[in-house]
Parts: C-alpha cells; sequence; structure tokens
C-alpha cells in the first residue's frame, strides 16, 4: 500500500518520493492527482478512503507524492505547476494508467490526453486568494496591516509563504492564471454530487466517509464497475 517511486526531478535527475497505493494488476488503473497546499492536508483522509472504495470495486489506484510535498527531500520553493505537470505525466506512464482523478487543484497538473474525472476543480487564482487572505487575517490578528495586493506584488517578485508553503515566485506567477484543463474526457464531479460541504471549508482536517464512498461509486460506475 505505501512504497516509493521516482519522481522526474528535471536534467535526467529523480527523487524517492511516497506512494499510497491499491495495485492489484487489475484492468483499471487510475491516478490520482491529489489537492494542493493546504487543502491537500484537509483532503488527505478523505482521498485515501476513496481508494480504499475503489479497491473494494475492483479498481487499481495510485496516489503519489509530487515533489517538495510531505516527507519530500526536494525544496518545495523550486517547484512550479510545470514540473509537476510532467511529474503526473511521467506517474502516468510508469503506473501504466488508464484514468486519471483530479481532487481540487490537482485539475491544474493533469494530463491532457488522460480519461477520467476531475473532482470539485479549482483555478490557481481561487486556491491563491483563499491562502492569501488567511495570511492577511493572520497578520491583522498580530499587529500587523498588509493588504494581499502588497503579499501578491512581493510573492511575485521572491515568492511567499502561505499556510506553511514556501511558493516560489515562478510557482505563484502560474497560478495566477491557471485553471483546470477543458478536456471532454475528463468529467467534472461537483461537490453537490456527494451531499454534504467540501472538507476543504473546514477549519481542520476531517473526515467525510460518505461523501468517500460516494466518490468513489461515480468513478467506478463511469469506468465500468465490475461489481
Amino acid at each position: 500500500m505505501i512504497a516509493t517511486w521516482q519522481a522526474p526531478l528535471g536534467g535526467g535527475k529523480t527523487s524517492d518520493e511516497l506512494l499510497v497505493s491499491f495495485d492489484h494488476g487489475r484492468e483499471r488503473r487510475i491516478l490520482i492527482l491529489p489537492a494542493l497546499f493546504d487543502e491537500a492536508n484537509k483532503l488527505r483522509r478523505f482521498t485515501v478512503q476513496m481508494m480504499r472504495a475503489l479497491d473494494e470495486r475492483g479498481v487499481d489506484t495510485f496516489l503519489p507524492d509530487l515533489p517538495g510535498c510531505n516527507d519530500s527531500l526536494v525544496s518545495f520553493e523550486s517547484q512550479t505547476l510545470d514540473s509537476w505537470r510532467d511529474v503526473a505525466a511521467n506517474a502516468a506512464q510508469a503506473f501504466e494508467i488508464t484514468h486519471i482523478l483530479t481532487i481540487r487543484g490537482g485539475a491544474l497538473i493533469a494530463p491532457e490526453t488522460l480519461p477520467g474525472w476531475q473532482y470539485a476543480p479549482v483555478t490557481g487564482a481561487k486556491i491563491l486568494r483563499a491562502m492569501v487572505r488567511a495570511q492577511t487575517i493572520s497578520a491583522r490578528e498580530s499587529g500587523r496591516e498588509i493588504s494581499s495586493e502588497q503579499l501578491m506584488e512581493r510573492g511575485r517578485q521572491s515568492g511567499l509563504t502561505l499556510a506553511g508553503w514556501n511558493i516560489g515566485a515562478n510557482m505563484l506567477r502560474e497560478l495566477e492564471s491557471a485553471a483546470p484543463i477543458a478536456a471532454n474526457t475528463q468529467k467534472v464531479i461537483e461537490q453537490k454530487d456527494l451531499g454534504a460541504a467540501g472538507l476543504w471549508l473546514r477549519a481542520e482536517p476531517d473526515e467525510d466517509q460518505a461523501g468517500s464512498q460516494a466518490l468513489a461509486a461515480i468513478v467506478a460506475g463511469d469506468a465500468g464497475d465490475p461489481q
């Protein structure tokens, strides 16, 4: 279930990153691209629960850590959306993926050529706004006043630390205009299709067993549930 994989870093280099998978060599093999930044923490348990539910329905799933994330030894500040897109494409090839499922901001780095699903996709600008707003509130509570515009201007030049993530200037500029790919082969699954409000709206990481089961049912049904 937990292993490592060789993620490409460019220039012929690789890094050992964690991989959570349910791999039994079955016909349907889904690459999971997780939510990004603070939302990744809030949705991690939900994502793994959903993978377990897909495993019970006869579907293999793969959730690779991106370079710079979680226990990665690679600098997060050096990462860009483009570099993560290369990583996602490499993972799809390495694990012989047949479908892709993106979670929230994961849709920003998805390979366009794979069929699959985008769960509650979000633009990079919206992700940024939420983190910048939280930063301005935190600064105000500490007796410092700084506007969102000031933070963004600083970030475009030298990067920003937002919600504990050291986001480099290149990635921040990419996020400002990044949008989920508009691929006819990737179906959008809205949060309303699952019922309760999204876990990313909560203050702390939580779980939604019913929601993870509902998402797995939609995905497995579309992929041809063998049950």
